[in-house]
């Protein structure tokens, strides 16, 4: 038995310009982090008593025969990727729900690999964590994904990530006192908007067109840089959330899709109750809604956005990591047996069982 834990992660600054088609010809830059809630995976190699091969369950239960018979494209790519030649049971958990804005499908496949490695007994390095999981997402699965959520997934912690138009990706954390990164911690306010959607689709609405949006995407890649010089400083922390209002404008003009009216709403009545600036997090058009907020309006911010959840958290530095390994018990008998004497399509299990 195999538990994976991955957090989720929030992007700050530089969000679109980590898509393949802008870095590869311009570079990249993001500003982001992880947090304290997490995707879980429990994998199994599956006992040889049942019908079927592989057991997938999430939102939905699948029990399957084969690889190709799997629904869930994540679950279905990273088992051909991984080549697994024997039964095996998945089981997904997280702490915040599916088509948000928190990266939760990049977690779900770097949890799922690093299970998937760990069942085979090996360990990969975060690095090779998040490559494979670009691979399965971009080239396998063909989603409309950048290249952020897996890098932060696999790593953990406060980073600058830039992507290189050879398509190297570095992962450079940004040191913070620890006063310094209390501070912007405690200004930021998580809320729930309630409005699910699939990032891929929102950002189809713009990543095929992003040569036309070179002004936006260069002034948010600039953003990147004066943020850490915020952070870095001397200057008020406060500036900080004044830059991701500017950024948040200008992201929202990359597409209509990004925002609503019901987003731009609530967007607003956080301003007019003392928010400094916000973003909705991932690629937009609902999730969860970030705001900066300085603590003496929190109160204020809390009471105006009554009807949404507003989620505490901290930052995270651990990445993804197998919390739980327990070996597999020893039925290769009984397997060889399964494969060998199925009568009537019941198992014979006499004389085989071990002792």
């Amino acid at each position: 038995m195999i538990i994976s834990r991955t957090p989720y992660r929030i992007s700050f600054f530089g969000g679109g310009t980590d898509y393949p088609s802008w870095f590869r010809k311009h570079g990249g830059s993001v500003l982001a982090t992880t947090i304290d809630k997490y995707c879980y995976i429990t994998c199994r190699y599956l006992p040889p008593f049942f019908e079927h091969s592989i057991r997938v369950v999430y939102s939905k239960i699948e029990s399957c025969h084969h690889i190709e018979d799997i629904q869930h494209p994540a679950v279905r790519e990273s088992l051909r990727y991984m080549k697994l030649d024997r039964g095996v049971e998945i089981h997904h958990d997280g702490d915040l729900p599916a088509r948000s804005g928190m990266g939760s499908s990049s977690a779900f496949t770097v949890g799922l690999l690093n299970a998937l490695y760990a069942l085979k007994g090996t360990m990969p390095s975060k690095q090779q964590l998040a490559r494979e999981s670009i691979h399965i997402e971009q080239e396998m699965i063909r989603e409309t994904v950048g290249s952020q959520d897996q890098s932060l997934a696999a790593h953990g912690g406060f980073n600058h990530l830039i992507f290189q138009p050879n398509g190297e990706i570095s992962v450079r954390p940004v040191v913070l006192s620890r006063e310094r990164s209390d501070a912007l911690n405690g200004s930021l306010m998580l809320f729930y908007t309630g409005i699910k959607r699939t990032s891929s689709n929102v950002a189809d609405s713009y990543v095929h067109e992003l040569e036309a949006k070179r002004r936006q995407l260069r002034i948010m890649k600039d953003l990147v840089e004066e943020a850490i010089s915020i952070l870095n400083g001397e200057r008020q922390i406060s500036e900080f959330g004044e830059l991701m209002h500017e950024a948040w404008l200008a992201k929202k003009s990359l597409s209509a899709s990004i925002s609503n009216p019901s987003v731009d709403g609530l967007y607003e009545r956080a301003i007019a109750a003392g928010a400094l600036g916000g973003k909705l997090t991932g690629a937009g058009g609902g999730g969860f809604l970030l705001l900066f907020v300085p603590p003496p309006a929190q109160i204020a911010v809390r009471e105006a956005l009554s009807g949404l959840i507003h989620v505490p958290f901290r930052f995270e530095y651990s990445g993804s990591q197998i919390i739980f390994f327990e070996p597999e018990e020893d039925f290769s008998r009984v397997e060889m047996d399964r494969k060998q004497n199925r009568i009537g399509g019941f198992v014979e299990l006499e004389n085989v069982v071990p002792e």
